[in-house]
């Protein structure tokens, strides 16, 4: 029993060290204030504070205390890979598909057939869209 006991509290103490957690995930844009429409109107992040202050950052809050950091910068890439992306889970991916198709924002899936979604052989639903600057954001019902 002591045996068991030492076990758990072992197991306990390292997944605790082991954790971590994703703060912020930073991605860099060639105008702020259309990576902001975009961010907002269309995937609907909330903004939250921004401690810079210096007009060329935004900060977003992207659930579980991680924050999605967008940075103004010179020299954008210019040729963005779909492999290389961001994927948020949205509770209704629907609703959400409508505001694409109301606003006029084009939607492909994963083989790049516009307006299609993709099904995952796990059942999961996605789409791909892109911000103002190319970068693929992968949106899915995985929620």
């Amino acid at each position: 029993m002591k045996a068991l006991f030492t076990f758990i509290l072992l197991g306990i103490t390292m997944s605790t060290f082991a954790q971590i957690k994703v703060n912020h995930i930073a991605v860099h844009v060639s105008n702020l204030n259309s990576s902001k429409e975009f961010y907002q109107k269309i995937v609907g992040l909330e903004e939250i504070e921004e401690p810079f202050k210096d007009g060329l950052h935004a900060w977003y809050d992207i659930g579980g205390g991680a924050a999605l950091h967008i940075i103004e910068a010179p020299n954008i890439p210019t040729q963005i890979s779909k492999v290389n992306h961001l994927c948020f889970s949205m509770k209704d991916m629907d609703a959400f598909i409508k505001t694409l198709e109301d606003t006029g924002h084009p939607f492909e899936s994963w083989p790049g057939e516009k307006g299609k979604i993709t099904t995952r052989v796990d059942g999961i639903r996605q789409i791909y869209i892109q911000d103002p600057d190319g970068l693929w954001l992968e949106i899915n019902d995985d929620y």
